[in-house]
């Protein structure tokens, strides 16, 4: 155990010429907070205290000890008001260094939240707790046993084997447990438990380290050799990598023409400089084919995902931070891995709206990466067939470098997307999913031995419970959702706050028995589908299907071994697949997306149609997508079926610049909750009227919409009411907010959030 361990040696300067001062500690906690709160520190603590460690400190008028996070540590003068103590430490490191510290503090100003808030948020509970390793007690010298032992302490009594122990302790020159220190002192633990009762020693804790376990090193394999158009986009993102300096470049490029091979091979370089790589995937895609395709070329790789345990989490996170990994690959949290030297950040799948937190800090991925590789002045990649519309604006701003690759590899051409207008379908009219063109077309993929996939956006068997009597749906208890019927549970659900009941007999609201089922989900369609193609072997993919653990793997490689006809199933299958058997792909129905009441509505209808054709000829066999609507003129999906993302960008952004709607603005949304309807209306509307009054001077040119319901206007009990505030930027809107929110005065039973950026309208 070296003494640099628990901060004895390697002092700063600073800290050495505050050792006779007043030392302060900036402490937040995990709460709504704006600025830290300031602290002395104790004798015991001088030595051991650093930025990124926790404390637990004395909160409020009741001094409830609180666990924060010290985020900075001052020298302070004699003579001000007594402040309080923290009480104690609990980590032997910091968790974050002064880098992560920094990016965190942006993060609250910038997503409008406690700085303490982000921390709990991005240090895992697994780090948090420790999990995996034993808690230990160590004792240091005071300060007063230090002046004891020199002799120019007061003259306090002390037995022999006491002063044995100061003495062992003073020799040792570094905290001891109390084992070693009565076995060095030849002692018992009474006279230790003395001297600690006199204040002479100091305890404090800290956990054993873990193992060091690092991930499977397999066989690195050869980089694959790249066409001209993936040179050309290598040779872009090696330019920054050279020249050690920042830039964002969106790498647009079509499903299929080998995005991840230019990521890989920039990787390498970056390796080869003794730094690290981090790459965000959307959860969906973090499969064993994506990891396997890493650590086949790269041998050391850490993966972070939502089914870890705290112990595999906890250990992943050391071996990162000790430099023990050369990747990083994870989904959205990952972007906070503790890499030493991080040389690049790739987020593959960029438009992917999982990178977008929907809990406090409501943060998205690809702006905290942006902000920490300004900070390291390295590059980012974001790549994507269908980027954000912020990412494509920025790109033709020349704010970001836009870098295209609009071949797949081997010169395959993209499959042809055919729009079925069902309307006039005889088969869907009669209440079929499967209408006249795609029964067809699956048919002769079976007789070709080729593979289906069939999309659906809707589990379930119906998705809606509708009364036919007063023509109202039958709608959750607790949340203002339709209910929708699973045949295999013989329940029905509300898959918004999992509430289930026995499917009713009568309307709740009118008590009739003419209650209906409309509509159709992955379990509707997988039935129909097994009936109509009796010979094939169908398998679906929802989370009602995959939710043990490993089933989406097992059936992925299911898929991929030829076991498996049909593979049908909710947006899990819709992007990240590369199957080369696979020659036809359907979408079910395009219209549930385009309903949605959400401004991006469009642009999501279009990502998934295009990420989904694009599951279709990536090998020798080519391939063709079959997409069912009752809305063929929608410009969302005449642009998908060309393959035109440049068109349907510079159409959706045409409409967005007119009414000044993201990307030309920036949007915080407010969200009220309460359990009393008319204090959580009350409540929104007050804060509104505060947020317009405020728009005076350089505010002024910022709008206020609402107070109203929310979409959903009703959410496990909740009444939900919002309010949004509109500015050109985001420094703007940051300004108005926090001039009014210091003042606010919230009744105790309701509860606001802040989403700035939303993208989740609910």
């Amino acid at each position: 155990m070296s003494q640099g361990q628990f901060g004895f040696a390697d002092v700063p300067e600073w800290e050495r010429a505050a050792r006779d001062a007043v030392l302060l500690a900036e402490v937040v906690f995990n709460l709504p907070l704006e600025r830290p709160y300031t602290y002395a520190v104790p004798d015991g603590l001088r030595d051991l205290l650093r930025p990124g460690q926790r404390v637990r400190a004395p909160l409020g008028r009741s001094n409830r000890l609180v666990t924060g996070y010290c985020v900075g540590v001052i020298a302070g003068e004699r003579g001000q008001r007594p402040l309080k103590e923290l009480e104690s430490l609990l980590d032997r490191e910091p968790l974050v260094d002064p880098s992560m510290l920094e990016l965190t503090r942006w993060i609250g100003e910038r997503y409008l939240c406690g700085w303490g808030q982000v921390l709990d948020s991005v240090i895992p509970a697994g780090v948090r707790n420790k999990s995996g390793t034993r808690e230990l007690q160590y004792f240091q010298l005071s300060e007063q046993a230090i002046e004891l032992l020199s002799g120019a302490g007061s003259g306090l009594r002390l037995s022999a084997q006491q002063r044995v122990i100061l003495e062992s302790l003073q020799r040792a020159g570094q905290p001891q447990t109390a084992a070693e220190l009565c076995a060095l002192a030849g002692t018992g633990p009474a006279p230790l438990a003395a001297l600690r009762r006199k204040g002479l020693v100091v305890p404090f804790r800290v956990r054993s380290e873990l193992d060091q376990e690092s991930g499977p090193v397999g066989h690195t394999e050869q980089d694959l050799l790249m066409n001209a158009q993936q040179q050309r986009a290598l040779e872009a993102i090696l330019k920054p990598i050279r020249e050690s300096r920042h830039e964002t470049l969106l790498l647009h490029g079509v499903t299929g023409s080998g995005k991840t091979e230019v990521y890989i091979q920039a990787i390498r370089e970056v390796v080869s400089y003794g730094r690290q790589a981090i790459v965000l995937v959307p959860e969906i895609s973090l499969t064993p084919q994506t990891i396997r395709r890493f650590r086949s070329r790269f041998g050391s790789v850490a993966v972070l995902h939502s089914h870890m345990t705290d112990t595999e989490r906890h250990r992943q996170w050391q071996t990162i931070a000790a430099g023990g990994v050369h990747v990083v690959v994870g989904a959205r949290s990952a972007v906070f891995a503790p890499v030493p030297h991080p040389g690049l950040i790739v987020i593959d799948e960029e438009h992917e709206p999982s990178f977008k937190q929907d809990s406090t800090p409501r943060y998205h991925a690809r702006e905290v990466a942006r902000r920490r590789c300004e900070e390291a002045r390295v590059p980012l990649v974001l790549g994507s067939a269908t980027p954000t519309l912020e990412s494509w604006l920025r790109a033709n701003r020349r704010e970001d470098r836009l870098v295209s690759m609009p071949q797949r590899v081997a010169d395959r051409p993209l499959p042809p997307v055919l729009i079925v207008d069902v309307r006039t379908d005889p088969r869907v009219a009669r209440g079929s999913s499967i209408g006249r063109a795609l029964h067809q077309a699956i048919t002769r993929t079976l007789q070709e031995r080729g593979q289906t996939i069939l999309f659906l956006n809707l589990r379930g068997y119906s998705p809606v419970v509708w009364c036919r009597t007063c023509g109202t749906g039958v709608k959750c208890p607790a949340c203002d959702i339709t209910l929708t019927w699973h045949r295999d549970r013989q329940a029905v659900v509300c898959h918004s706050c999992g509430w289930t009941t026995d499917p009713p007999q009568v309307c709740p609201a009118c008590q009739s028995p003419a209650v209906r089922y409309l509509g159709a989900g992955t379990q509707k369609l997988d039935e129909e589908v097994s009936g109509l193609f009796p010979q094939a072997r169908v398998l679906r993919m929802d989370s009602d299907s995959m939710s043990k653990p490993g089933s989406h793997d097992e059936a992925l490689e299911r898929f991929r071994r030829g076991e498996v006809d049909i593979l049908l199933g909710t947006q899990m299958i819709a992007k990240g697949l590369d199957f080369p058997n696979v020659t036809l792909v359907g979408v079910v129905d395009a219209d549930t997306m385009l309903r949605q009441p959400d401004m991006r509505a469009a642009e999501r209808t279009f990502q998934l149609i295009a990420q989904v054709a694009g599951r279709t000829g990536r090998g020798e066999r080519s391939g063709r997508v079959l997409v069912q609507t009752t809305s063929p003129d929608d410009p969302a999906v005449r642009f998908a079926s060309k393959h035109d993302y440049v068109g349907f960008a510079g159409h959706e952004l045409s409409e967005r610049r007119d009414t000044q709607a993201p990307p030309f603005s920036c949007v915080a949304r407010v969200i009220f909750r309460g359990l009393d309807e008319r204090r959580t209306r009350e409540a929104a509307i007050a804060v509104a009227d505060r947020l317009r009054a405020a728009c005076t001077g350089e505010l002024q040119s910022l709008r206020v919409l609402g107070a109203a319901p929310a979409p959903i206007v009703r959410l496990r009990n909740y009444w939900r009411f919002h309010l949004q505030i509109c500015g050109r930027t985001v420094e703007l809107v940051r300004q108005l907010w926090q001039a009014v929110e210091r003042s606010l005065e919230m009744p105790e039973d309701v509860e606001f959030a802040v989403d700035v950026d939303p993208i989740n309208s609910r």
